[in-house]
């Protein structure tokens, strides 16, 4: 069901959305002065804002693009933009339902529409990731030709989830996720905007406060969670969204993380802590207040994987393996399936065997390099492929390792200056005990001393 009029739209801004539609669909921008932490693409002069508001004599249909950026950012919106800026007609398309027969019907119209009436179509396609490699070729031709304005939104990397021949026809515009600020910014508007809530709720600071933790960057769902709160309210026969309301409408208890955000670091710090002193029953116990909190999951599995590497290390180097899956499936799953992921992941970097070798070993190589501890490449490990460079010397008397036995020639790799340094030093512990004579031993191969 269409939640927009077909009339109605004003020529600088989106359609008129129908009363009974959502929240976050009545308060989409109807113009570029109402979006929000985009500034970087709505400068003067930025290409957005020149597709958007068009000169007179300018024709931009041959001007497509791609939109990066993470949820609720603003993709849609910028895609109403503009296709109403000049009235342009505005087709949209699922790449979860539509099919290459979809797609071309859609060029088609196009096609036959721009030549009879000169009017141009914005063709949106959402989640573009989605279609496949045969979809993303259909519309090679009618980008080409300037049949249809493509405006494509994904989430994902488009160097690896668009075809090349579409990223190198269209414009392709990174989002930035949106700051704190701009999600308070965009609540404010909802709750007295007559599109939305016109001013008939107020809102408590420890309840708006608790709904941007919950909603993230994602502007969506932030007016998502008001419309259930102030849905909530009004059931109660009251104008006040207290953070009882809020609980009460999305069914999450706020575990309190206090303004200065001292609470927000210090149940990090302790999940953190937990983790590297192989305290599971602590590790789970804050990772729960973080979960419940409203905690962005892809910032706790950013923190599993940092404590993977570094807490861990090749002690059991399996663990940075589950906390990198456990990171990727969180980003698809999301919550509250992701909480499972997120527990496994903690279970195993804090039960495994504990070595930060590698952390200091590349903590010690850094600083010899700031203190100007570098050297020349010895001359035998020098790049010999350009011509006249085995004139220099560079690669004589190199060992090929895998010409001599267990691949490991006698020869130096360090710079003069630091021959002889050492920087790994494995633990007893985990798979570095075995590491540990192993090493010892192909020291000695390099050193000359075997």
């Amino acid at each position: 069901m269409d939640l927009f009029d077909s009339v109605g739209a004003d020529d600088a801004g989106t359609p008129a959305a129908r009363p009974d539609a959502p929240l976050a669909v009545r308060m989409r921008p109807a113009s570029l002065a109402e979006v929000v932490g985009q500034d970087h693409l709505l400068e003067q002069g930025a290409p957005l804002r020149r597709l958007v508001e068009p000169r007179p004599d300018a024709r931009i249909g041959a001007s497509s693009v791609i939109l990066w950026g993470p949820p609720g950012t603003g993709k849609t919106t910028l895609a109403y933009l503009v296709a109403h800026a000049s009235g342009r007609r505005f087709v949209e398309l699922s790449a979860v339902t539509a099919g290459v027969k979809d797609v071309r019907q859609v060029v088609e119209d196009a096609r036959r529409r721009l030549v009879s009436t000169g009017g141009e179509t914005v063709l949106f396609i959402d989640e573009v990731h989605r279609f496949s490699k045969t979809q993303q070729d259909a519309l090679l031709p009618s980008v080409e030709n300037g049949w249809v304005t493509l405006v494509a939104a994904t989430t994902e990397n488009p160097s690896f989830s668009v075809i090349s021949p579409l990223l190198s026809r269209s414009l392709l515009l990174t989002l930035r996720p949106l700051e704190e600020k701009d999600v308070r910014a965009l609540v404010a508007r909802a709750l007295a905007d007559e599109r939305g809530l016109g001013g008939r709720f107020e809102l408590d600071d420890d309840a708006a406060d608790h709904l941007v933790r919950l909603a993230g960057a994602d502007a969506r769902k932030a007016l998502t969670i008001l419309e259930a709160a102030a849905g909530a309210a009004r059931a109660a026969d009251q104008e006040r969204i207290d953070l009882e309301t809020m609980e009460r409408a999305i069914d999450v208890a706020a575990v309190r993380y206090d303004r200065a955000g001292d609470q927000h670091y210090d149940v990090t710090s302790a999940f953190i802590k937990s983790m590297r002193g192989s305290d599971v029953d602590a590790a789970l116990h804050y990772l729960a207040r973080m979960v419940v909190a409203g905690e962005d999951p892809r910032f706790i599995a950013r923190r599993i994987v940092i404590a993977a590497s570094e807490e861990v290390g090749m002690a059991d180097p399996t663990a940075l393996h589950t906390a990198v899956a456990a990171a990727q499936a969180v980003a698809f799953i999301g919550m509250p399936e992701a909480r499972l992921i997120l527990a496994q992941a903690v279970v195993h970097v804090a039960t495994a065997p504990k070595s930060n070798a590698a952390y200091l070993a590349i903590n010690e190589a850094i600083a010899d390099v700031r203190a100007g501890k570098a050297g020349p490449v010895p001359a035998h490990l020098r790049d010999s492929h350009y011509s006249g460079a085995k004139d220099l010397g560079h690669g004589k008397d190199y060992v090929y390792a895998h010409d001599v036995p267990h691949a490991i020639a006698t020869q130096q790799y360090l710079p003069d200056e630091l021959a002889g340094r050492r920087y790994y030093e494995p633990r007893q512990r985990g798979l570095e005990r075995e590491i540990a004579p192993r090493l010892e031993r192909i020291r000695e191969i390099l050193d000359g001393k075997s």
